[in-house]
């Protein structure tokens, strides 16, 4: 069975201790614990994650080593990042917003999870996600919340 990679953003770990977003960021966790999902983390996230509270940074540091795959910011997601600046589908401000949906396209990700509504999960920045990943010759992403991959009576 193809294990479905999941780029997971640093809201999603920090939702994990967020009453509004707890469960169902923790269903997503246990699912990555029970080999449904691998959680692709960027060094992006790390450095994020590195400056969390420790409570936030146990949900990563809890999940099994086979699970993560670790992906770089290289020149490739720096540049792709530029591009959905310059595209203005984010602005510059939003540039860590920006590496980690590069991060993900050039990654090949199966999925992007994020609780980040304002500049990732948004039907018009993904959009213009998808537009400049188009031109640039890589795939479209898939960008949801954990809601829509947490239930437990669902499988995808």
């Amino acid at each position: 069975m193809h294990q479905i990679r999941v780029y997971a953003d640093t809201s999603v770990f920090g939702g994990a201790q967020d009453e509004e977003f707890k469960e169902n960021s923790l269903n997503f966790f246990n699912k990555v614990t029970n080999g449904e999902f691998i959680v692709l983390l960027s060094t992006e996230t790390l450095r994020e994650l590195s400056g969390s509270p420790k409570e936030v940074q146990s949900v990563m540091l809890n999940l099994p080593d086979s699970s993560i795959e670790e992906v770089p910011i290289d020149d490739e997601v720096r540049d792709l990042a530029n591009e959905y600046i310059a595209a203005e589908v984010l602005g510059q401000a939003s540039f860590s917003d920006a590496l980690h949906v590069s991060a993900a396209t050039v990654a090949g990700a199966d999925l992007i999870l994020s609780w980040n509504f304002r500049h990732i999960v948004n039907f018009n920045r993904i959009r213009g996600f998808n537009s400049v990943n188009i031109r640039f010759g890589y795939r479209t992403m898939t960008i949801l919340s954990p809601k829509e991959v947490s239930d437990e009576n669902e499988s995808l």
